[in-house]
Formats: structure tokens, sequence, C-alpha cells
């Protein structure tokens, strides 16, 4: 690939989200890219890294990241309640502003065959990097989590797009391109999953409800409640305010108050709206967590 200068977000994702130390050992490796932000949660047990630089850069930084995760973590010690695949679970190319999303599958390829070619993990493409159309969904790719894709690797559906078995200790990783998107949390004061669950499903595409969405329901054991854990694919065609006022619905349907809601990363400009904090009783958001503010 010809590098140019267009710059490229990368958002990848590491499976310790409670050790600060592990955490800070693993940030410390990118020499190549900015960071912008890092979202940790203890019961998640993940770090999210938003990071920024040309095509060169950022490619090196995920390899950097992901190569300190190799060393660092052990994914048959990994306890989290979000779904994972590996120690670095997932390492997203999006363009940015000059840059194309061609060019961000080519630095997608590119990473993936580094990884499996100098870690020896084994690679999953998905998204615009997909070379298998049923993997361009990440949720396809990693359905049943790290647990299920031990016992079904081998089977037609599941070798990875390099490699064989799982690395010993740092298991797989998806490797794509896609558009910006959305992660965002609604926190639900009860401790009764199945609530979190059903509001989960009454939300998310794939069962009916709002184009583009992406739901988890979650226990969040170390604060005693439950949370609804979100991606938003398109905010131009689902926004937030949209995603909150109908998990807003069902809860009450449910009765079932809304503690909060969190960002996780960051967001477009074009994304937010006047009173966002309040409206979406979202105590964590400022205006360091709109990308374009920290891109100037």
């Amino acid at each position: 690939m010809m590098y140019n200068y267009n710059m490229f977000e990368c958002v990848p994702n590491f499976s310790e989200g409670e050790d600060q130390d592990l955490i800070d050992q693993i940030l410390s490796s990118v020499k190549t890219a900015k960071v912008l932000n890092v979202h940790s949660d203890p019961d998640h047990n993940r770090s999210v890294v938003t990071m920024v630089g040309d095509a060169k850069g950022i490619k090196q930084a995920a390899f950097d990241l992901t190569a300190r995760a190799e060393q660092l973590l052990n994914i048959n010690e990994h306890t989290g309640v979000h779904p994972f695949i590996g120690v670095m679970d997932v390492i997203p190319f999006i363009p940015l502003s000059g840059s194309t999303m061609k060019e961000a599958a080519e630095i997608a390829r590119e990473t993936g065959k580094d990884i499996w070619e100098k870690l020896k993990i084994p690679v999953y493409y998905y998204g615009e990097a997909a070379k298998i159309a049923e993997r361009r969904d990440l949720p396809y790719v990693r359905k049943g989590g790290y647990a299920a894709l031990k016992n079904e690797i081998n089977e037609k559906h599941r070798i990875p797009d390099l490699g064989k078995e799982l690395h010993q200790t740092a298991g797989a990783t998806a490797v794509g391109a896609r558009n910006f998107l959305i992660a965002y949390n609604v926190d639900l004061a009860t401790n009764d999953l199945d609530t979190a669950r059903s509001i989960a499903k009454n939300i998310r595409e794939k069962s009916g409800g709002l184009k583009g969405v992406r739901a988890l329901g979650l226990e969040l054991k170390s604060r005693g409640i439950t949370q609804v854990s979100i991606n938003i694919i398109d905010h131009k065609e689902t926004s937030i305010i949209q995603v909150f006022d109908q998990v807003k619905t069902w809860a009450k349907e449910y009765e079932v108050e809304i503690v909060g809601s969190e960002l996780v990363g960051l967001i477009p400009k074009d994304a937010c709206f006047p009173d966002m904090k309040e409206d979406l009783k979202m105590a964590n958001f400022n205006d360091g967590l709109i990308i374009e503010n920290l891109l100037k």
C-alpha cells in the first residue's frame, strides 16, 4: 500500500478494565498515533481506546497495542460481561476527512496480516474488510464469545481468515473497517438481568427495533444494577435521543428507573444537541468527548 498523510481513527478494545497499572502499560506502547480517549470499565473488564494518525502511524500503533496486550494479558483469566474473543478483542479502522473506506479496509487487512504473522494470533476480518459476507457484522464474528469459539474454531463457518488454532493466551482478534459508530450505555435501577435483556431486544434492529441499533443487556455487579449496552451504527439514521427515548419508554413499561447514561469513547459533533447532558442523564458528557474538538 502506498501511504499518504490522510487521517484515520482506530478504536481498539482490549480485555482489561480494572487494573490501571496494566492499562497504562498497554497504552504506553502507542508511539505513532495520538490517543484521544480511553474508556475503562471494571464490569465489562474492557478498555476502549480512541486514537488517530496517518495510515502508517495508525497501523503501527494498532499492532503495538496488540503486541503489548498479548505480552501482559491472559484471555483464560479474563472476566467481564461484555462479549470478547481475545485479549485484543476488536480493532476497527475508521476513515476521517480526506481518507477513504477503501484505504481503511486496506490498513485493516495489513494490520491483521502482521498480527497473524508476527504474533500468531488468528484474525477475523469484519466490516468493510470482511472476506466472507456474513462476517461484515461483528456480532456474527463474535457470536458466543471466546467460550464458544474455543469449541467451534475448526468448524467451517468459524475458521479464521488468517491462522487456525486460537492463541494459547491471546485468543483471537477481529480487525475491520467501518464508519463512525456511537457506543452508548444506559444504566437501569434494577439488578434484574432479564429486564435489561428484554429492553435491549426491544430496541435493537435485529428484533424489529430501531434501524442501525445493536444492544445487549448486561449486569454490573460492582454497582448492583444492569445496563443496556448499545451501538448506534448510523447516528444520522437513528439519533442518540431516539435511542434514549426508546429505552425510557420500555423502562417505564417495566417500571424501572434510568440511573443515567454514558458514552464509551467519542461522539461526532453532528450527533450532539442542546441540553444533551441533562436530557440523556449523561453525567460524563463534556466538550472533550466531541471528536472534532480534539482534532483541531
